[in-house]
């Protein structure tokens, strides 16, 4: 019966005194309660409560990841898509993560489903496939300002994928097959601008030396002979055509 006794004893100490000594790691802090009342933060290291009396709530305080589930997102031109993203959050206030909200996991993951909606559907197609980044802040600042009353720090949001349906692909391919041959066709206007303005500075230039005009006819007589033709090209000097130009010029006057 003594050593029964000794038994009995010595598993009742050993039950209180694991309910008495708490050993928390670097990462964690302990919430202690005294009588139901908030009495402080402990931690790291070994943590010594008062059984009954005190009770303590372990938190993490290492950066979680909150994979938000696919939302069926409309944009603010009425395109359907589905989005999903992941959240990294952290408890920096271990207090205000476990007396302010009952589960401060629960609470992030639920409030960045709603969040992504509201932030996504302000927006067009076009931006939630071209401006990631911004959107990516604009949802963390938002969640950030929400979630500051919980103890909780938004660290960073990622969008991981935007997916439409088979008739929206094929839409913005062929927006993007537009959209080429438009400026293919500006590209092509604006060389034949350019061609233009430079042919009519060229032919100024010609037009004030003669000499030069001379060379250049010269020239494409040149070119024309070097080609492998039946074609017999008698050439008219320039200065024959001078005098005609100029009677020519005097007879439209007369008239």
């Amino acid at each position: 019966m003594p050593l029964i006794s000794y038994a009995i004893i010595g598993v009742a100490a050993i039950l209180v005194l694991s309910q008495m000594i708490k050993i928390l790691k670097e990462y964690e802090r302990g919430v202690v309660f005294f009588l139901g009342r908030f009495q402080t933060v402990k931690g790291p290291g070994l943590i010594i409560l008062i059984p009954g009396l005190q009770k303590m709530t372990r938190v993490d305080l290492r950066v979680l990841v909150l994979d938000v589930p696919t939302q069926d997102v409309i944009s603010r031109d009425n395109v359907s898509v589905k989005v999903n993203a992941v959240i990294y959050f952290r408890v920096v206030d271990p207090e205000k993560a476990i007396i302010r909200v009952e589960n401060f996991f629960e609470a992030t993951s639920q409030l960045s489903q709603t969040t992504l909606r509201s932030v996504l559907g302000q927006h067009e197609l076009d931006d939630m496939l071209a401006e990631r980044d911004k959107l990516n802040d604009d949802i963390q600042t938002l969640l950030d300002q929400r979630t500051d009353n919980w103890g909780i720090k938004v660290a960073n949001v990622e969008i991981k994928h935007v997916d439409l349906d088979e008739s929206m692909i094929r839409a913005i391919a062929q927006q993007a097959e537009a959209e080429r041959a438009r400026r293919a066709k500006v590209i092509n206007a604006e060389g034949e601008k350019q061609a233009a303005a430079t042919l009519a500075e060229a032919a100024h230039m010609l037009a004030k030396e003669k000499l030069a005009l001379q060379l250049r006819y010269l020239q494409t007589l040149k070119e024309i002979s070097s080609e492998k033709t039946n074609t017999i090209i008698f050439p008219l000097p320039l200065d024959l055509m001078e005098p005609l130009l100029q009677l020519a010029k005097s007879a439209s006057k007369r008239d």
